[in-house]
């Protein structure tokens, strides 16, 4: 929808603002400015995600990655597609050095599990992790999840490839989405913001956030 066909922010908030028992005028006020900043936001985040759907094909997928599934048997990152032409996948921080695997990574998964089912209607998605497919099948037990798909790296090229693991052994985490296209595998899109790109005073973080933890806690 072009800008030019929308109406301004401000009359949309102004209309849409109704006040619950006992607000105040001052908070009235203050929260119908508020609902027209969040309408402008909701309206930016979609001409970014309208910018993402419009990416060209990304890279060829250097090669046909080989990974460890739940029932031991190796898998090519070709086959985690099943039917679908996309892939989802989390590079989650479990190296076996690790004793634990990332809190946050930890958070972020869980946040998957339920509607893990409904997303699988449409695109395939693999939670990737170093550590023995063993270690990651007792994690997945202790927190209770039943409806995501765990892989073990059968080496470090698919980690370092794709952003997840330092020449000195540091981790990061990783989000991305693979397409079939054109009869081969490309990378779509990364995260690509890391500290590199955090504003002043704030951890390195996605934009829109993808962690629920923070969407809520920071209402």
């Amino acid at each position: 929808m072009s800008d030019r066909t929308l109406q301004s922010a401000a009359e949309l908030a102004r209309k849409a603002s109704k006040p619950f028992p006992n607000d105040s005028e001052e908070y009235r006020k203050a929260r119908t400015a508020l609902l027209a900043e969040e309408i402008e936001l909701r309206r930016q985040l979609e001409r970014v995600a309208q910018q993402r759907r419009m990416l060209p094909l990304g890279g060829v997928v250097p090669q046909d990655y080989v990974f460890i599934d739940e029932s031991h048997k190796r898998v090519k990152l070709s086959e985690m597609f099943g039917k679908f032409d996309t892939l989802v996948v989390y590079f989650w921080m479990f190296g076996p050095e690790r004793e634990r695997p990332c809190p946050m990574c930890t958070s972020f998964i869980g946040s998957l599990d339920i509607p893990a089912r409904d997303i699988m209607q449409r695109v395939a998605r693999a939670s990737i992790g170093r550590s023995p497919i063993d270690r990651q099948k007792e994690f997945k037990k202790e927190r209770g999840w039943n409806n995501l798909k765990f892989y073990q790296t059968t080496d470090d090229a698919f980690p370092k490839d794709y952003r997840g693991l330092a020449d000195n052994g540091d981790e990061w985490a990783g989000l991305h989405i693979f397409n079939k296209a054109e009869g081969e595998i490309h990378h779509f899109w990364g995260g690509e913001m890391g500290m590199e790109t955090a504003d002043p005073g704030q951890d390195p973080r996605l934009a829109p956030e993808i962690a629920p933890l923070w969407s809520i806690l920071d209402l």
